[in-house]
């Protein structure tokens, strides 16, 4: 009788098994990762200083009284409607979009009022806003 030798197989890893828990490794760490949302709204935050700035440029002036009326450039504006205070702003600035807006409001005033003429100034499609402060007491 005969006895035949096996030839000595070499061990070998199996890369399968590897690779897929490499891969469910990757599908976890991708799915878990939380990504930073850009703001969708652009703001560009007001700067203080101890200079005043003077600007040259036409400035268009919304001011706002304590009641909540509308006076844009020293001129009231008759009824307190948004549509209203649309149509008098776009009267008084005309074409130009392109200037400078500025609101001025009483410290009492409600604060819809505020936000209606803000409201107002970006449906007409002014690009640059700005609202007046007075630096803290103290």
């Amino acid at each position: 009788m005969q006895i035949q030798k096996k030839e000595k197989e070499e061990p070998g890893i199996d890369l399968a098994p590897l690779i897929d828990v490499v891969f469910l490794l990757l599908i976890f760490f991708m799915v878990t990762t939380t990504f930073e949302r850009q703001a969708r709204l652009r703001i560009e935050l007001p700067q203080a200083s101890e200079e005043a700035v003077t600007i040259e440029q036409d400035r268009l002036e919304i001011a706002i009284s304590r009641e909540g009326r509308y006076f844009i450039n020293n001129n009231e504006v008759i009824n307190q409607g948004s549509d209203t205070l649309k149509a008098a702003i776009a009267r008084i600035a005309g074409e130009d979009l392109e200037q400078p807006v500025t609101i001025r409001a009483d410290a009492n005033t409600p604060y819809q009022s505020v936000v209606t003429a803000m409201d107002a100034v970006n449906q007409l499609g002014f690009v640059n806003l700005s609202i007046a402060t007075t630096p803290e007491a103290g």
